[in-house]
């Protein structure tokens, strides 16, 4: 079996090996493709890494939650078929992990506004997941899209959504490393009201300040989706204030929002994407909306205390956004990197996929002085209804690029394809363009 494998490497890195940008494919195993579920970009994490070792899982072909772990040269990977499943043909089902600060792997699972999947592993480092928890015992019966973050001194952040999609609160607990224990510090930091719900995504930069952003979606119906809130927290999650320092009363509602920028409702504004934050604090948001006749990737980011927008324009369409469920769309969403090493005008990548490039991993890039984006291909073949997750811990700390791979299906609407399953992978990019 090893030996099948290494061949498997070799072949693969030779076909990838035309492309001008270097890159390694390492397999790891076969995973469930009917849908994104193994793909979804919200899956906070995918793939993670420590100094010694890097974390991975997915849903199987029979729907079994599957951790893996290697260290970072090797091409064999540590597989364990854990003893628990999820509802993998509901795409947002996703699997999310962390390892806290004392190396124990967290893994939440199977969520789309049902009770709490949580677990443990057994001991440090261990890819062996003990009994399902509960973390405080509050809000934990409808929950949706679970996220870790990882904070300064080991500790734990984890937002999820309590309640239905056009209604539901932000949740936030925080796990302290040093006790081993998790506590709730808001059960609703967003507030829909009752009327409409957060769509967020996080990032907490190199100073530990948690940076929050969010749309607001007023139905079940995505073309519902509308504007860029913000917020931030500097200890760690438990007060939150606005980009210029002002604290919010919480909860956050529509109307106390500081808006990074305003995007009327119809506009194909998608939800749950990415963002990240520049060694000087300044965040930097993701996403994509229609603008004139043509849908594109749009950077919301701040520069000298003020917001600013830029239209990446690289993209030649455009699709309109309804509905609901998961959607059959012709781009992913995107995630976002900064290479800044505190320069002032840091490179800026962004990391998607898109049916005008024959569905491929495809990497934008290009600093924000100059006008126009330089787009390459990562891959050759397509990878179907693929969306981005990189290991976001190797990144921050070496800024090398590992992806998770996998080509999977998506039908519209919260659609099943009847695809067998595919190889679950890391793309690493062993040398970043550069302008």
């Amino acid at each position: 079996m090893r030996s099948f494998y290494s061949l498997y490497v070799l072949l693969i890195c030779f076909m990838v090996g035309c492309n001008p940008i270097k890159t390694r494919v390492v397999p790891v195993g076969k995973g469930w493709a009917n849908n994104s579920v193994n793909t979804v970009i919200f899956r906070q994490n995918a793939l993670f890494s420590t100094d010694n070792y890097q974390f991975l899982s997915y849903y199987d072909a029979d729907a079994r939650l599957v951790l893996a772990k290697r260290k970072p040269t090797d091409t064999i990977w540590e597989l364990n078929k854990t003893q628990y499943f999820g509802n993998a043909k509901d795409a947002h089902n996703d699997i999310s992990i962390a390892l806290d600060g004392k190396d124990i792997l967290h893994s939440s699972w199977d969520h789309h506004d049902n009770a709490l999947n949580y677990a443990k592993g057994i001991q440090p480092l261990s890819i062996d997941l003990g009994s399902k928890v509960s973390m405080t015992g509050a809000n934990e019966n409808k929950v949706s899209y679970p996220q870790f973050y990882n904070l300064k001194g080991g500790n734990l952040l984890f937002l999820f959504r309590s309640g239905q999609s056009g209604e539901g609160s932000l949740v936030a607990n925080t796990y302290e490393v040093s006790t081993g224990k998790w506590q709730q510090l808001h059960k609703n930091l967003i507030d829909g009201e009752g009327k409409r719900n957060a769509y967020w995504q996080a990032c907490v930069d190199h100073s530990g300040t948690i940076h929050l952003s969010w749309v607001w979606r007023e139905s079940w119906d995505v073309a519902t989706n509308h504007d860029m809130g913000y917020a931030k927290s500097t200890d760690g999650g438990k007060t939150w204030e606005k980009s210029t320092g002002e604290a919010y009363t919480l909860p956050i509602t529509a109307k106390t929002a500081e808006y990074a920028w305003k995007i009327p409702q119809n506009s194909s504004l998608i939800n749950q994407t990415s963002m990240t934050a520049d060694r000087s604090g300044n965040p930097y948001i993701a996403t994509y909306w229609t603008e004139g006749t043509k849908t594109n990737y749009q950077i919301i980011y701040q520069e000298n205390g003020a917001w600013k927008k830029e239209n990446t324009s690289f993209r030649n369409t455009a699709f309109e956004l309804g509905g609901g469920g998961t959607k059959r769309i012709p781009i992913s969403r995107p995630a976002i990197l900064l290479d800044d090493n505190g320069d002032k005008n840091p490179i800026v990548y962004l990391l998607f996929r898109d049916a005008e490039r024959g569905n491929k991993i495809s990497l934008a890039y290009h600093t924000l002085t100059e006008k126009t984006w330089k787009v390459v291909d990562l891959t050759k073949e397509s990878v179907g209804a693929w969306e981005p997750n990189y290991d976001m811990g190797l990144w921050e700390n070496d800024k090398k690029l590992h992806i998770f791979m996998q080509k999977v299906d998506q039908l519209d609407g919260e659609g099943l394809a009847d695809d067998p399953a595919s190889m679950v992978q890391v793309l690493e990019v062993l040398k970043l363009p550069k302008n």
